[in-house]
């Protein structure tokens, strides 16, 4: 069946491909969800984006956006009804992101596999993470969100990377100090397109009705 909707491949449990389907929900945009088996790739997917990761937005006009952070600005500059692309605080909400990716996200794979990186301890990666949450426990004292009293695409960027961080141990993040980003986690967690983004979806295959991903109603 044709679909004349743009069409995103992800992987429900993916952090790059949550943030991008949260940033697709918040512009409002109806997509075709293909839902993908990372040990079973589509070939329909791998012939527009060789690399193989998710999530991959395939444009009706036939142009194909790999990276989540692109995919979340492309949606945004779309149409942004609740202004995450803030203009006074963009140039920050991307640093604070790109500080994410590069850094959080770094010490994050070995807090969770800390069994495949034996160099340290778990703890020793743990802590070693903690240092972004500090910085992001110190931005929540004086705003309920990242960068002021309103979401940004700081919030939508960064709070998967965060959860996958707490779901380690939920125990001990739970007692770690830091009581204001606890309390932002737990808002995003509860958030209606936060549960319409972790939505299960069957594995697609070719042939499959279109899946119809948007707001919930």
């Amino acid at each position: 069946m044709a679909s004349s909707l743009h069409r995103l491949y992800s992987f429900r449990r993916c952090p790059y491909a949550m943030r991008a389907r949260l940033g697709l929900l918040f512009a409002g945009l109806q997509v075709e969800l293909r839902e993908i088996i990372l040990k079973n790739k589509p070939a329909e997917m791998l012939a527009i984006s060789p690399k193989g990761t998710v999530p991959v937005l395939q444009c009706l006009d036939g142009s194909v956006i790999e990276e989540s952070r692109e995919i979340m600005a492309w949606a945004l500059e779309q149409q942004d009804p609740q202004g995450l692309l803030d203009a006074q605080v963009l140039r920050q909400a991307n640093a604070l992101v790109e500080q994410n990716d590069s850094e959080f996200k770094y010490w994050l794979d070995r807090y969770k596999y800390a069994d495949r990186h034996l160099e340290m301890s778990q703890t020793a990666y743990r802590q070693r993470g903690e240092a972004f949450l500090q910085v992001l426990e110190a931005l929540l004292t004086k705003n309920p969100f990242l960068l002021g009293p309103n979401a940004t695409i700081a919030d939508i960027g960064i709070m998967p990377f965060v959860r996958q961080f707490a779901h380690v141990d939920r125990d001990v993040f739970y007692n770690l100090p830091y009581p204001n980003l606890q309390l932002w986690l737990k808002h995003w967690l509860e958030h209606p397109f936060f549960l319409q983004t972790m939505t299960r979806f069957q594995p697609w295959q070719e042939g499959d009705d279109v899946v119809v991903f948007h707001q919930p109603p």
